[in-house]
Formats: structure tokens, sequence, C-alpha cells
């Protein structure tokens, strides 16, 4: 019996093996050994077995790609390492300029090897194995957290379950671009009209619509691929270079993306590139450009990153697709920091999958450049193959008809003056902030946690505070009434009392909480803390001149001058009044007198926190004369680590960097 048992075992073995060996070779290096008929005849067998012998059923058999079970909702994962978006490019120039960056910042004229790879259009996945074994996929998300989605993506056949090698890494966390290929986004399309349902525009939105299947069995059934272009976290597994993880990506079981090369300078890359986007359309798969990293992972930790992307990697995006259609009219908007932007009414037109009715047209600058008329033919594109835009002209068309538009003179939603910050920018600004087509946005920041933490005032109580005409500029929010409150569909006693009880606690926050509630451009909540420090009340700030301001050594002239501005507006000295007659607070605590125990010290936060969030943190920290940062340096005196601390964690220990924990971090902020 027990040789029984061992012979079926070592059968469910083989028969594994054989089923992955298959999927490596057909997925990844695109040479099938099988035919389909004798790949469905191993995996039927091997879930005959299985159903007889449950015991033998694994997490990572080829059988448990589907459960069959649907998901009721994503929840939030949080990625080991932040998955950072890419600064793009559009021009060779540009792509040299880069590059010129990248050698000035290595101290090197020569020796920088350039991996270029695809830029894949389709949807960003995270995948984490441990110990070879897939247990969690999830969305880009923000970057930081996105959804977790390990069912659908255990149901992709192009992502392995178990990793090939016999020793593979104890953590993996690797990124790659889920996609359907063009022919079979046509099937795909195809199908869906035969049932009567809308057809996909694209092969992107086609993927993204799939991975977030809530039933898996749908997600099973569509033709998803998956590239793996790069890494998060590894553990047990060291590489000196980029490509270097690419080729053991392949050893794996995981495709990297198709048509990679290695080049020795940034000509090789144009060259590259041109040959690339000069085939763009035969490739099967969309492609919207191609991505340039610097190969040696050292020199990558080197350039480091900024707030959003790293420094050591750029993508180039290919011409836009573009198409001709009708100006109907044009339209400015006003957005929330008060922008003031034309945007043009079209004849619905379809760019590059996806139907356009209406397009930016950037600023009146613009406008002028291009001698944009109402009724003119124009050429629009996807910015990016994203945003769409209005390109040119085609005065060949005009009829005679075209009427020439003329730029506002004064904000068209509160009709206030607008303006340029400086000459030589394009934007024009309503500095109006209680202007109604920026109150709404500029209210619910008004009243979020960083700035004055009024609890229930969010997004809905807003809007129909807005609507209703009971807020007109943030002084209003402290002359609501209980009464008022019971008027919205949201609010009953308590919730009304709860609102009103947060709205006079509001009102002892310090100066720093309010400069960024007002939403000052380019002043931010680092900035807004810097000018309540200097200045600590509200009216030497006000009457503070650009010099005064430049003399901070934070403070710029581009964000003096947009502060100074602010000020000088009458309605900003009105709502002050108001808002000083309400209570609210106009001074900074005095804190010359305060322990200062943490004076000249660098921190740096990683992970999760329990006590607060990472801003209340930062702000401890700067109460006590300390400087928190978002990079880890030499510089750096304390990388705090909470739960789940990422790669600031392992970058401190590698320079030596003093960590201390959530404890040892109370302790000093005491």
């Amino acid at each position: 019996m027990a040789d029984k048992e061992l012979k079926i075992q070592r059968e469910t073995e083989i028969l594994r093996d054989e089923i992955r060996r298959a999927d490596y070779r057909y997925y990844v290096l695109d040479a099938p050994e099988i035919s389909d008929h004798e790949y469905d005849r191993l995996l039927k067998r091997l879930a005959e077995i299985e159903k007889q012998h449950p015991r033998l059923i694994t997490a990572d058999s080829p059988t448990q790609r589907v459960s069959g079970q649907a998901a009721p909702t994503f929840n939030p994962v949080r990625h080991t390492v932040p998955m950072l978006s890419l600064d793009n490019t559009y021009s060779d120039d540009e792509l040299a300029g880069w590059f010129n960056r990248v050698q000035k910042a290595l101290g090197k004229t020569t020796g920088v090897e350039l991996a270029v790879e695809l830029k894949i259009d389709g949807v960003s996945a995270n995948l984490i194995y441990e110990n070879g074994a897939l247990v969690r996929g999830a969305t880009r998300g923000d970057g930081t957290t996105g959804e977790d989605v390990t069912p659908n993506l255990k149901s992709v056949r192009a992502i392995p379950l178990r990793l090939l090698s016999a020793h593979p890494p104890r953590f993996l966390e690797v990124r790659g671009e889920v996609y359907i290929d063009k022919s079979d986004f046509l099937m795909l399309n195809g199908a869906m009209t035969d049932k009567g349902e809308p057809p996909f525009a694209n092969p992107r939105n086609a993927a993204a619509g799939s991975l977030r299947q809530k039933n898996v069995l749908i997600t099973a059934a569509r033709p998803l691929k998956f590239f793996v272009h790069s890494f998060g976290k590894v553990e047990g597994e060291r590489f000196s270079t980029h490509w270097e993880f690419l080729e053991h990506c392949r050893i794996l079981g995981l495709k990297p993306a198709g048509h990679s090369l290695l080049c020795k300078s940034i000509d090789e890359v144009i060259a590259c590139q041109k040959e690339i986007e000069a085939r763009r359309d035969s490739l099967p798969y969309e492609v919207d450009g191609i991505v340039v990293k610097v190969n040696s992972l050292a020199q990558q930790e080197a350039l480091g990153f900024t707030m959003k992307s790293p420094r050591w990697a750029i993508a180039y995006k290919f011409a836009a697709r573009q198409a001709t259609t009708r100006i109907n009219d044009i339209r400015v908007q006003v957005g929330r920091t008060g922008a003031i932007t034309p945007v043009a009414d079209l004849d619905p037109v379809e760019v590059g999958g996806v139907t356009i009715s209406r397009a930016t047209l950037h600023n009146f600058d613009e406008i002028k450049r291009l001698d944009a008329r109402i009724g003119d033919t124009v050429l629009v594109e996807r910015a990016g193959d994203v945003i769409p835009k209005v390109v040119k002209v085609i005065e060949s068309k005009r009829a005679g008809h075209e009427k020439t538009f003329h730029p506002p003179q004064c904000c068209p939603a509160c009709g206030g003056p607008i303006t340029r910050e400086k000459e030589e920018e394009v934007a024009y600004r309503c500095l109006n902030p209680s202007c109604p087509a920026q109150l709404e946005q500029g209210l619910i920041h008004f009243a979020c946690r960083k700035a004055m933490d009024i609890e229930g005032l969010g997004e809905s109580a807003v809007r129909q505070l807005v609507q209703r005409n009971m807020v007109t500029s943030f002084a209003d929010i402290y002359e609501l009434k209980k009464d008022n409150l019971l008027q919205l569909e949201l609010f009953r006693e308590k919730k009304a009392d709860n609102l009103l009880t947060a709205i006079d606690k509001s009102k002892h926050q310090p100066l720093s909480r309010l400069l960024f509630a007002l939403g000052i451009h380019h002043a931010g909540e680092k900035a807004a803390w810097v000018l309540a420090q200097h200045f600590g009340t509200i009216d030497r700030l006000a009457h503070a001149s650009e010099e005064d301001l430049t003399a901070i050594g934070e403070i710029g002239p581009v964000m003096a001058q947009s502060i100074r501005n602010y000020f000088r507006q009458p309605s900003v000295t009105s709502l002050i009044d108001r808002l000083k007659r309400a209570g609210v607070n106009m001074s900074e605590p005095e804190r010359e007198t305060a322990p200062r125990p943490l004076a000249g010290k660098i921190f740096v936060i990683t992970g999760e926190l329990g006590a607060f969030s990472r801003s209340e943190a930062e702000e401890r920290i700067r109460e006590r004369g300390g400087d928190p940062s978002s990079a880890v340096s030499r510089k750096t005196d304390y990388v705090v680590a909470g739960d789940n601390p990422g790669s600031k964690f392992d970058k401190a220990k590698k320079l030596g960097v003093a960590i201390i924990h959530e404890a040892e971090f109370l302790e000093m902020v005491k």
C-alpha cells in the first residue's frame, strides 16, 4: 500500500514538473515542446489524481490557478517597496539631457551602461514569492498601496505559481505588466460583441477590466499575459546589474519584456528607440515607448530617487496617436488652485482606441500660438497616449466663419481679477480663495487631517453645503449652526453635534496648520511650518515683503512671490478678518524656550507606526528641533523603523545609519 501511495505521489510530482516546464517553454521561451492537446491531457490527469487523493493538493499546483470563488472586494495591500512612476521624455534632446544629468551625478563621462526595454501598454502588477511560492499579487494603486488581486493574478498562466529554481530566493518581490496581445484583443472584442456586450476601447482597458473582475473565472477566461520589468525587495539572492536580474528571471520562469538590449551609449539608445518606433505596429502587443535604465545597481543606488520617481530610469514616449476633428467651442475652467485653463469642445473622434470630445489648450498663450479659433479643424493627439490636446490648426480647412477666442479679463467663476504670478509664466490664476470654482476642493483640503483636522467635514458633506450655498468661503464653516446641518440628508442629531464640536476644536490649531489649510499656491505643509515658525503670527506674515520671505533659507523667489500675491488680495484680507472674528487662532506657539533635544538631528521614517501617523511623527520631530527627511543618506542621524519597513531600512543598514524602533522614538519625543 505504501509503495502504491509513493508511486502516485511520484507521478503527481512528475506531472506538475512537466506542466510547469511546458508553461515555461510556452510563455517565457516562446518555444513550446508539446501540443495543446498533450498539455490538456497532462493537466486532466493531474486533476484526476488530486481529486482521488486530496491530501496531495498543494497551493502551487497547476490545478489551483482558479478557485472559482467570487471576491466581494479587493482589500488594500501596502507594497514592501513603493512602486514609483517614471519621468517621461518625448525627444532625443530631453533623453540626452537626462543622460547628461546621470553622468554628472555619477562623476563619469564613460562607463554608464544602459538597459533598454519596451514600455508595454498594460496594467502594472506586483508579485511576491516566498521560498519560491507565489503568496500575493497586487495592483500598483497609488504606488504605496494597491489592491490585493492574488486569485486573479494566479489565474494568469504566464505567472508561475512556483518558481522553477530548486533554490529560489527566500523573498522575491517583482513588478511587471499584465497585458493582452493585439490578436487576442480582437478575438476578445469579437466575443463580447457576439454576446451583445460592449467591446473594450483598447487592450489596456481590457487588461485592467479583466484583472479587477470579482469573479476569478471571468479573469481566467481572458487572454492575459505578463512581463516582468523590475524588482522591489529581494532576500537570499544578489544581483549586480539590472540585466543580471532579468536573466535570472528567465531561469526562475518569469518572462522579461521582449526586444530588450544593453547599450553602451545614449546614441545607441536613441538609434534603438527609432528602430522600435518604426516597427511599433508590427509588434504583437501595444507599446507606447521605451524605458531606459542605468544597468549597474550600485550606480542606481548612488543616483537615488526624487519624491516621485527614480533618477536612474526614464521613459521615452513615442509620438502620440493623432486624429483630425472640429472645435465646436472653447470654454474656460478654474481648478482647485485657481489655475485657469482653456478647454476645446470637439466633435467626438477616436484617437488610439479612445473617443475624445474635449481637449486641453493648456493656456491662452498656446491658443495665440496655434491661432486656434472656434470652428477650426484641428489635429488632436493623446499626449503620452493619455491626455488629449490640440497640437495644430489645419488652416487650409477654414471657411471664413471661424470665431477668434478672446481670453476672459476676470475669473469666469467669481468675477475676481486673474493674474500671472510672474511675467515669464504662461498660467493665469484666480487668487480668490472663496472662488466657487475652487471652493469645494478647497474646503475638503481645509478640513483634512494635516490642515485644520475637522473630522466629519468630508467630500459628501462639503458638496451638499456648497450646493445649498450654506458655505461660500472657509470662514462660513465657523458660522454653521445645528439647524443648518440638520437640513442636509447626511446629518442627524449626533452627527451634527460631532461636526460642530470638531469645527470648534479646529479654532485652536496652530498657525502652521492654518497656513497649510488656506492652500497658498507653492506653499505646502513644510513651507507652512517654516513660515509659522519664522513669523509667529499671520499679521507679520501678511505684511512681509518678498525680500523678508526669501531671507528664509527654505523659501525661494517663486514661493515668496506667490505668498506675497496671496496676501495682497482684498478677498484674502476679508477672509482673515472673518476667521479672526470667529475665534480662529492666528499664531504659532512659542518654541524658543521649549526643549529642543533633537536640534540638528535628521530623521527618516519607514514603515507603519502605531502611535501616530507619519505626518504626526514628523511634526513631533520638528517641534523638538529635528529635521524630518524622506531620503536616507550618510547625513541621516536616525531611521525610525515601524512595521513592514521598506528599502530605506535596508539602505540605513548598508550605510551604518542608526536604526531605532517606535518605542525608542517615543522616548526621544516625549
